[in-house]
């Protein structure tokens, strides 16, 4: 009876050692949500968000002010925590516009369909990843907006890692540009 006894309490120890899943449910955002790379409070900014849950962080996930950076987020070699989840404003959901992408309408990244190359810039003046919780939906806002729908697993890395083009469009940066050839060309003072 004795080693049935002890069987009996190792086996009440083990149950009592098995882990929880950690909650990746996604959270709302507030007044006081900031962008994980921006630090700017996400309510001020247009476009769709989006959330990673991190392993050892629950509660807390990482809040980004743009799809497409969480995107990169999840690419970079340097990312070091494993990801739980990763949820993304679905911008077909009834009420999502724009400016206000909507409350209680997150879906998993893994099952949205994404806008790449639209006209739309995201909350921070990128090129942005809209996503969609339909394809359908994806497919009427490349319509009306130009782009590319995707899946996921279809972006390929250098649309999200590669940093925005800074052309020199306007008088001013033409400007600056002419004033710097200027000074290359200068006779330089010898000491």
């Amino acid at each position: 009876m004795r080693p049935a006894l002890i069987l009996a309490l190792c086996l009440s120890l083990a149950a009592c050692k098995q882990e929880v899943a950690q909650d990746t449910s996604p959270v709302e955002l507030t007044a006081q949500t900031l962008g994980h790379f921006c630090q700017m409070n996400l309510l001020e900014h247009p476009g769709p968000k989006a959330q990673v849950h991190l392993e050892g962080m629950p509660g807390t996930p990482l809040f980004f002010s743009q799809v497409r950076d969480a995107i990169a987020y999840a690419r970079l070699p340097e990312q070091s925590l494993p990801i739980l989840a990763m949820q993304v404003n679905d911008m077909g959901a009834p009420g999502a516009t724009w400016d206000d992408p909507g409350r209680g309408n997150w879906i998993d990244a893994e099952d949205a369909f994404y806008v790449l190359g639209s006209a739309r810039e995201g909350g921070m003046g990128a090129p942005e990843a809209v996503p969609f919780g339909t394809e359908d939906a994806a497919r009427a806002f490349a319509a009306a907006e130009g782009g590319s729908v995707m899946r996921l697993s279809q972006i390929s890395d250098d649309l999200v890692l590669t940093p925005e083009e800074t052309a020199p469009d306007s008088a001013e940066d033409a400007d600056f540009e002419d004033r710097l050839r200027a000074l290359s060309r200068a006779p330089r003072d010898k000491p």
